[in-house]
């Protein structure tokens, strides 16, 4: 866990599992593989055994002694619904989440069949966030399973954007973080797909944030769209929690 992190849209990251497999294009220049990748083999590094898939038990109970509160990106280095993770541990993670209500914790996952199978069973208190990343049109689908999810905010990532997402549906979504590739293979973004997108959220009344254009490092292009910054945050609909209870 560490308690500062360069990602703009949340302020702490916890990996209670580290290590994941690619699933779609948005993976292919996975930035967690590719930093874990530099201490493979290394004895006694967090990496040494890299990018493979690992549950740390011994970092369940961080959160809970983090007396301020704060917004926690969860799993930074993994996906908490990849299938390799038990769902007892998927349980152990939530338990701690439901205990530590003081903060906020945002889950993202490219796993939307399983997050929608195991959400029915997960206690979702107002303090955890859910996201599914959609990348390109191929994946707007996701989004339909992320609406069956009774969270608070239910939020969308469309980074890195590598298409135009213009079937894309936003009921029932609180919050869309939108931005370009970034690293020494970055697939460049065109300004008209994030334009399309942060004008359908006005309309829909979501929370946009912008959150770069990517580049060879990630604020080579700074994160200005159309002359401002854009870093909208989501107001949490607890009336959700109230129906699924």
């Amino acid at each position: 866990m560490r308690a500062k992190t360069t990602i703009e849209w949340t302020e702490a990251t916890w990996n209670p599992v580290t290590g994941c497999d690619k699933v779609s294009p948005g993976c292919a220049h996975c930035y967690a593989e590719t930093f874990a990748e530099r201490f493979r083999g290394v004895p006694g590094h967090p990496y040494e055994q890299g990018f493979d898939l690992k549950m740390w038990p011994d970092r369940l109970d961080g959160p809970l002694h983090w007396r301020r509160p704060r917004t926690i990106f969860v799993n930074s280095m993994s996906d908490l619904f990849h299938e390799g993770i038990p769902e007892s541990y998927v349980y152990q993670v939530f338990d701690v989440m439901n205990a530590a209500q003081r903060h906020i914790f945002q889950i993202l996952t490219k796993r939307h069949e399983r997050l929608a199978a195991m959400a029915p069973r997960l206690p979702w208190t107002s303090n955890i966030w859910i996201g599914v990343s959609i990348e390109n049109r191929r994946f707007v689908h996701r989004a339909e399973y992320l609406r069956k999810v009774p969270a608070a905010v239910r939020f969308i990532s469309a980074e890195p954007l590598l298409g135009p997402l213009e079937n894309l549906d936003l009921t029932g979504v609180d919050w869309l973080i939108a931005g370009g590739e970034s690293g020494p293979r970055h697939r460049p973004v065109d300004a008209e797909w994030i334009r399309h997108l942060r004008d359908r959220c006005r309309e829909a009344r979501v929370a946009f944030f912008f959150k770069q254009w990517g580049g060879l490092h990630p604020r080579s292009g700074g994160r200005t769209l159309d002359g401002r910054e854009w870093s909208e945050r989501p107001t949490p609909d607890l009336t959700r929690l109230i129906a699924a209870t």
